[in-house]
């Protein structure tokens, strides 16, 4: 939970307002608790294989992808790369572990400002980075894309979150 709680809690105890850094922690954990409570069926495992839980969603995601860009649908099929191995913690953990700090703020940011389901965006997201990967995805053996789905942020770090997002939002529409 710790790299949930990180971005919110660096957010307000970085506020350049001292009275408002004082309540950082309280202010950290009453936003915390509300995304928990719009992400947790993601961790309870009994609902894994419900719809709301992630196994559902990681099927929607490679759904996504179907749809969206059928030649890595048809690459990940073939190596059989199953979204468990690398969407699983793109989507519980909100892509915090895949960015620099600065880049999960600007996700973050968006995400959490969409007024409908901001977690059909959190999968126009990940499709996005699939799509801005598809040049590797098409020629990688399955070593090297299972390697570069789990450490996506190395392999195009500096990401430019500001044309991940727009493709996203292309995507969506």
């Amino acid at each position: 939970m710790n790299e949930l709680v990180g971005p919110i809690y660096y957010t307000f105890a970085s506020d350049p307002n001292k009275e408002w850094r004082e309540f950082a922690e309280a202010d950290a954990f009453f936003c915390f608790t509300n995304m928990m409570a719009d992400i947790r069926d993601n961790f309870v495992k009994s609902l894994d294989d419900s719809e709301w839980g992630i196994g559902r969603k990681m099927e929607y995601f490679l759904e996504k992808i179907r749809q969206k860009d059928a030649d890595i649908f048809h690459r990940l099929e073939k190596q059989d790369l199953k979204p468990q191995y690398f969407a699983f913690r793109w989507l519980t953990l909100l892509l915090s572990q895949e960015f620099p700090l600065p880049d999960v703020l600007q996700i973050w940011d968006s995400l959490f400002s969409t007024e409908k389901d901001r977690f059909e965006f959190l999968i126009h997201i990940c499709c996005a980075m699939l799509v801005h990967a598809k040049e590797r995805i098409l020629v990688n053996d399955f070593s090297a894309n299972m390697k570069l789905l789990q450490d996506y942020a190395s392999f195009f770090a500096p990401a430019d979150v500001h044309k991940l997002l727009e493709l996203a939002n292309t995507l969506m529409h």
